[in-house]
């Protein structure tokens, strides 16, 4: 039988044991239903950043966590570790060269994992993003390349859980080329079946509605563009990008009356922001201040002020549309990519709506077209 020597950093003391902030059992109490306890999976292949919503940080301090999440967390942290040992102990009778040894490691883990993965904890995904975080920190490749096969075939596993259109907008977060993912939308709308990629090897494209597919990615948009932060700008981009392209490819384009959301009333930060563009003349200028705001910076910057004190004396300062008082009464919340581009929609499809196209039609589109070719560069 062959045996795959395992290096010293894949040792099963320094893969199997793994220690976590514990707190009193006392502090700990049953975890409520939260967002972390959803697994939000999309189709993913293992040389590419995955397409997930991941939990949020727990921070670097454990004094501050919440009970729940470290209940969540020591959880999770059991299950991993008795993974890891158990791999470990299946790959302990294999040799191998050392070519091999990564294939070796991904059918050990597709091995474990499958007969785990109805059974995993609601933390497991939090404490693998965890101890990878940990060993990113300590520089310890070897640890952190295992826990991502880990990561990436329990996520393999839920993929085939998820309906198709979920699936392939897990596809299209990964595609790169506009070309490419158009095809792949082409041949999802048909019904999909199997075809060979560019390299000769054949792949199951699942069949899916181009309307379930638009309104997917705008549901997790919704949900990441919702919160005070943006972890991860780079997905966030992704999804605005298969969304706008699954809408664009549905028959009636732009005005498809199945575009229409129930955005009813526009929200101030994007009409604000809308409003400065459409009153500067299209060129680098105009673009370096959508990419700014794009990337989080000026009035995309994310709301880090968490005081209610402090939310409350800015109230008497807050803005509404065209520098008018605000409606609400509250501090807008940032540009977001997606709620800005809906705007441009919104807005655009009125204009046209009303025979009035013109100048600022033209101009709307230039702001549609290059906050789009921005997020394109952001994404990928």
């Amino acid at each position: 039988m062959a045996i795959l020597r395992l290096s010293p950093a894949l040792s099963p003391a320094s893969c199997a044991v793994v220690s976590f902030p514990c707190r009193p059992s006392s502090h700990l109490v049953p975890r409520p239903p939260s967002r972390s306890a959803t697994l939000i999976c999309l189709a993913a292949t293992p040389k590419v950043p995955l397409p997930i919503a991941s939990p949020p940080s727990l921070g670097d301090d454990p004094s501050k966590w919440d009970p729940a999440e470290c209940d969540a967390l020591l959880r999770g942290g059991e299950q991993v570790a008795s993974v890891l040992q158990e791999m470990l102990t299946l790959m302990e009778d294999m040799e191998m060269d050392g070519a091999f040894e990564p294939v070796a490691v991904e059918l050990v883990a597709q091995g474990v994992i499958g007969k785990r993965v109805d059974e995993m904890e609601s933390g497991f995904l939090m404490a693998l993003d965890y101890m990878i975080q940990l060993a990113q920190k300590d520089a310890d490749d070897e640890r952190k390349s295992l826990l991502e096969v880990i990561k990436q075939t329990v996520l393999d596993h839920l993929t085939k859980k998820c309906p198709p259109h979920v699936q392939v907008v897990g596809l299209l977060c990964q595609t790169e080329k506009k070309e490419s993912r158009h095809e792949l939308l082409r041949r999802v709308a048909a019904g999909g079946g199997v075809f060979k990629n560019d390299k000769g090897l054949k792949c199951q494209i699942p069949g899916a509605n181009l309307n379930d597919i638009a309104n997917q990615a705008d549901d997790l948009l919704e949900s990441m563009e919702s919160r005070d932060t943006i972890p991860d700008r780079k997905l966030l981009a992704r999804l605005v990008i298969v969304r706008e392209e699954a809408r664009n490819m549905m028959g009636g384009g732009l005005l498809d009356e199945r575009n229409d959301r129930g955005l009813t009333t526009l929200p101030e930060a994007e009409v604000n922001f809308l409003s400065k563009l459409v009153a500067l003349k299209p060129g680098k200028a105009l673009e370096r201040m959508i990419r700014d705001v794009m990337n989080g910076k000026g009035e995309g910057a994310d709301n880090v002020e968490q005081s209610s004190a402090d939310s409350h004396s800015e109230q008497e300062h807050l803005t509404g549309v065209s520098g008018r008082g605000s409606v609400s009464g509250r501090k807008p919340r940032p540009v977001r990519p997606g709620m800005f581009l809906e705007t441009v929609s919104k807005v655009l499809g009125g204009v046209y709506a009303s025979n009035t196209s013109g100048i600022t039609a033209q101009h709307l589109e230039w702001v549609h077209q290059t906050t789009l070719k921005i997020l394109q560069e952001m994404a990928f």
